[in-house]
C-alpha cells in the first residue's frame, strides 16, 4: 500500500496564486518533498485548476465580487474571502484529509482558521507578507485610529495563534517577536527570490534589439501609490536634463493602480521617447529584460513600511548581477549590500545623480555586479531558502527526510514588489558584518531548527567619497 504523503493548504487572497511567484515555490519546494499541496485563492483569468508551474497542486479558487477602495470595501472584501476561504477549507477537510495549514497575509484575518486547526490539533503556519498596520498608514492620508488599532489586533492574533510564523526577513521576525510576542523558536525566515535554476536555464532571445546600445534602467514590480514610481520617471526627466537622451533608456515593468498616472505624468513631461511602460510580464520576459538592463532603480520612500520590508525586485535585480540605484533602507541595503548605490529620500533630483554618476563608472558597475551574482547564489536564492522552509514542515509533521529534487516547472507572472514584498516584503539581531554575508535563513527555528551553513563572506564594495556605495553598518529606523 502507498503511503500516504502529507497534505498542506496554502491560503492566499490578495492576488490569483497563479500570479504569486513566492507561493508557486513553496509548492514546488513541497511537491519536491514529498507533500502533496492545495492553494485556496482568489479566482483569475482562466480560472485554472492547477498551479503553474507545479506538478499537481491542485487551485480550489473562489470568486471575489468586492473590489474597491477604501475601509468599508476592504472589510468587505477581506470578510467574503474568510468565509469563501472557510467554507473550501472545511470541505476539504471532510473530503480529502488536511494535515496542516498555511496562511499569507494580508488580511491579517485567518486566525480564526488557526482556532479551528488547533482545535483539530493540526499545525497553522502563518506566512507573513506585509505588514497591514504600516500598509495602511503608507496607503492613508488620514489613517483612522480605530481601523489602526483593529489592524494591530489582528495582527497580533494572527502571530500568537499560529503553530508557527514564517517571516520574509530579519525586521519581520523581530517584529513577531517584540510587537507579536512571539516565542522566537516559532519565527522562521524565510526570504522572497528566484532559484538558481529559473535564473541559469536558458532563455529565449532577449527582447531588446542587439543593435540599440542604449544603457536600460530598469523598474520591476507594482506600480501603487506607495511604491513612489513616479519618483523614477520624474528621474528620467531630470536626468535628461543632466546628459541628453542618446545613450539611455528606462523601463517601467509591471502593473497597478498607479500606472494610468504615470503614463499621463511620462507624457506631459514629454517623455514619451525616453519611459517604456510594459504592463505585467511573465517570468521569461521579466528574466529577458533584466539580463540587458544596465541598471535597476528601486524608488520606494523613506517609510516604515519599505524600511523593514524586502522588495522582491531587489533580489530580482541581484539574480541577474544588476546594479541597484535604491533609497538607502534598512532591509535594502541588508539585502543589496555593495551592489547598490544608495541615496537618502528618494528625490528625483537625487536618484538623477546617482543614475548618472553610475552609467559614467563602467569599472564601478562591474564591481557592483560581481557582488550582485555573489549574494544571490550564496545567500538569496531560493533554494537556500527553501531548506529553512521544508525543515519547518519536516518538525512540524514529523514526516521524514527526504532530498527535495530540483522542479522542472518554473514560475509564471510578474514579480509584485512585496513586503511579498518581499516584503519584503524582511529588526533582528543581525551583525553589521552580516550586510554583506548573511545566513540563507532564519537561525531559529521550531523546536531547534538548525541554522543553515553559512556559505562564504562577499567581498565588500567600498567608496569613501560616495555614502550611496559604502557597505557601512544598516542606518535603523
Amino acid at each position: 500500500m502507498a503511503e500516504r504523503r502529507a497534505h498542506v493548504v496554502i491560503v492566499v487572497v490578495n492576488l490569483p496564486a497563479e500570479r504569486d511567484r513566492r507561493v508557486i515555490r513553496e509548492c514546488q519546494a513541497l511537491e519536491a518533498a514529498g507533500y502533496r499541496a492545495t492553494v485556496v485563492c482568489p479566482r483569475g483569468p482562466g480560472r485554472p485548476t492547477r498551479l503553474p508551474g507545479t506538478a499537481a497542486t491542485r487551485i480550489r479558487s473562489f470568486p471575489q465580487p468586492f473590489a474597491g477602495s477604501g475601509v468599508l470595501s476592504f472589510a468587505a472584501e477581506f470578510a467574503w474571502a474568510l468565509v469563501a476561504v472557510t467554507a473550501r477549507l472545511v470541505a476539504l477537510l471532510l473530503t480529502d484529509r488536511v494535515d496542516a495549514v498555511q496562511a499569507c497575509n494580508p488580511p491579517d484575518v485567518f486566525w480564526v482558521l488557526a482556532l479551528l486547526m488547533r482545535a483539530l490539533r493540526r499545525p497553522f503556519v502563518f506566512d507573513h507578507h506585509d505588514l497591514s498596520p504600516e500598509l495602511y498608514q503608507c496607503k492613508t492620508a488620514q489613517p483612522r485610529p480605530g481601523v489602526l488599532r483593529i489592524l494591530l489586533a489582528f495582527e497580533r492574533l494572527s502571530w500568537r495563534c499560529a503553530t508557527a510564523v514564517v517571516a520574509t526577513n530579519e525586521s519581520y521576525r523581530e517584529l513577531a517577536i517584540k510587537r507579536g510576542g512571539c516565542d522566537p523558536d516559532r519565527v522562521v525566515v524565510v526570504r522572497n527570490g528566484p532559484s538558481l535554476a529559473e535564473v541559469s536555464r536558458e532563455r529565449a532571445p532577449a527582447a531588446e534589439p542587439a543593435a540599440d546600445r542604449r544603457h536600460l534602467i530598469v523598474y520591476l514590480g507594482v506600480i501603487n501609490p506607495q511604491d513612489h514610481v513616479c519618483a523614477a520617471v520624474l528621474a528620467a526627466e531630470r536626468l535628461a536634463r543632466l546628459r541628453g537622451v542618446a545613450d539611455w533608456r528606462m523601463v517601467i515593468a509591471g502593473d497597478g493602480e498607479s500606472l494610468p498616472d504615470l503614463h499621463r505624468l511620462a507624457t506631459d513631461r514629454g517623455l514619451d521617447q525616453v519611459v517604456r511602460f510594459t504592463g505585467w510580464l511573465d517570468a521569461d520576459a521579466v528574466d529577458g529584460l533584466l539580463r540587458v538592463a544596465s541598471i535597476g532603480i528601486q524608488p520606494d520612500p523613506p517609510t516604515r513600511m519599505a524600511e523593514l520590508s524586502t522588495m522582491a525586485k531587489t533580489v530580482e535585480y541581484l539574480a541577474r548581477g544588476l546594479p541597484v540605484v535604491a533609497v538607502d533602507l534598512l532591509e535594502t541595503r541588508r539585502t543589496a549590500a555593495g551592489a547598490a548605490v544608495y541615496v537618502p529620500t528618494g528625490t528625483p533630483h537625487e536618484l538623477a545623480v546617482a543614475l548618472d554618476r553610475l552609467l559614467d563608472d563602467e569599472p564601478r558597475r562591474t564591481a557592483m555586479r560581481d557582488v550582485a551574482r555573489r549574494r544571490f547564489r550564496h545567500h538569496l536564492a531560493w533554494d537556500h531558502q527553501a531548506v529553512t522552509y521544508l525543515e519547518l514542515w519536516r518538525r512540524l509533521l514529523g514526516t521524514p527526510d527526504r532530498p527535495a529534487a530540483q522542479p522542472t516547472g518554473q514560475p509564471t507572472g510578474h514579480v509584485a514588489g512585496q513586503a511579498t514584498r518581499q516584503p519584503t516584503g524582511q529588526v533582528a539581531g543581525e551583525a553589521t558584518s552580516q550586510v554583506a554575508g548573511e545566513p540563507a535563513g532564519g537561525t531559529a527555528g521550531i523546536g531547534r531548527l538548525p541554522a543553515p551553513v553559512a556559505p562564504p563572506p562577499v567581498p565588500r564594495i567600498g567608496h569613501s567619497d560616495d555614502h550611496a556605495a559604502s557597505t557601512a553598518p544598516p542606518r535603523r529606523p
